[in-house]
């Protein structure tokens, strides 16, 4: 969702090497005018390759500015007539072989200008969406009442791609409580849609007793607001009391148990609709509820963390790659994670993803972390 000047709550987080091939575009309508020229000189007949000439300046409209459009034209018309000249080609078909690359550029150049100002104003678009969103997701410190904490965001890299993760985590009257959901599609209505979410959720976290009211206030708000066909996959969870961890997961990823007993993937006991189709029947959701001791971790993910894939369109083990990082300190855990990540899909995402670690920390006494081979760890 957001590029890297505007991403959120990553200080750690390494830049991404830019697309090498972008660097390599703009040369390539020089290299189609040389390769043509190469052809005219050394080839029987030669001056026939001599409209190819125009596909320098067609090709620049998708890479170069109208100047740069410009520039290519002139050389390709510039080249086009010397070896006309050379060939001892008639004024006619001179004027001919020099008319071509002519037109081509100044239409190519026209059609630079209007991609260029499509791409300003979708930029502008997504600016305001992403600005949006920032305002949305507010930083996270690193504790919460008597929680550690740490949430990393990953923007997706393809373009026009503002989703609508959503997270919060906030201390009330009722114990710690927090949301991680995802809304259907994209743009700015996602955004919308999320800030709504989270409205409701900061407000009836601090009303509702029950966690189970919490949500059937975001229930009848979503079905008041949305499209028949919209909906949010979200986990809410809260703390109420010492050792109790209340979830209540309707149609969202499973969140993750850190215990003494090692890793477990907590499914819904009894699995719900997304909030938003409540109305379109199924069971209605329920809470369930799990020991959480010190020590003791819970990590809430989005579908762009396990539905993350690599060249080989394998996704990301989630469950597997966790064990390998988890340590006494979240933020150190997800920085692990999150690399492994970037390292899984090759260094682009192709949609946002949203992790958020909570952590009891165990009083009077220092975990250390996992020992990880190095051979495991992804290098930055």
């Amino acid at each position: 969702m957001f590029p890297p000047r505007l991403r959120p709550y990553d200080p750690d987080q390494p830049n991404l090497q830019p697309y090498l091939p972008g660097y390599f575009a703009p040369a390539v309508p020089v290299l189609i005018i040389c390769g043509v020229v190469s052809l005219a000189l050394v080839t029987s007949g030669g001056l026939g390759w001599l409209p190819m000439l125009a596909v320098g300046p067609a090709l620049a409209a998708a890479t170069c500015r109208p100047w740069g459009v410009l520039r290519i034209g002139l050389l390709a018309i510039t080249m086009s007539g010397l070896l006309g000249a050379w060939g001892g080609e008639q004024p006619r078909t001179l004027a001919i072989m020099v008319a071509t690359p002519a037109a081509v550029t100044l239409a190519s150049s026209l059609a630079s200008g209007l991609l260029r100002r499509r791409e300003q104003v979708l930029a502008a678009v997504r600016s305001v969406a992403e600005a949006a969103q920032n305002a949305l997701l507010k930083p996270v410190p690193a504790r919460v009442g008597q929680f550690q904490v740490a949430v990393r965001y990953s923007a997706a890299a393809a373009e026009a791609r503002v989703g609508g993760d959503l997270y919060a985590l906030l201390p009330t009257p009722h114990g710690v409580r927090l949301i991680v959901g995802d809304v259907r599609g994209k743009g700015l209505p996602a955004v919308s849609t999320a800030a709504l979410v989270l409205g409701v959720f900061r407000e009836a976290a601090y009303d509702e007793p029950d966690l189970l009211d919490v949500v059937a206030r975001i229930e009848r708000s979503l079905s008041r607001n949305l499209a028949p066909d919209d909906f949010v996959t979200a986990v809410v969870a809260g703390y109420p009391r010492e050792g109790r961890m209340e979830l209540v997961n309707c149609g969202h990823a499973p969140p993750l148990l850190f215990g003494a007993s090692g890793v477990i993937a907590v499914e819904p006991t009894r699995p719900a609709p997304p909030l938003g189709l409540a109305s379109l029947g199924g069971d209605q959701p329920s809470l369930q509820v799990v020991p959480f001791a010190d020590g003791d971790q819970l990590l809430l993910y989005t579908d762009g963390v396990i539905e993350a894939r690599d060249r080989g369109r394998e996704y990301f083990p989630l469950l597997e790659r966790v064990p390998r990082h988890i340590c006494d300190e979240p933020s150190r855990t997800l920085a692990a994670l999150h690399d492994e990540l970037l390292t899984h899909v090759g260094g682009r995402l192709h949609d946002d993803a949203a992790l958020l670690l909570l952590r009891k920390p165990v009083l009077g006494a220092v975990r250390t972390a996992v020992d990880v081979p190095s051979a495991d760890v992804p290098s930055v």
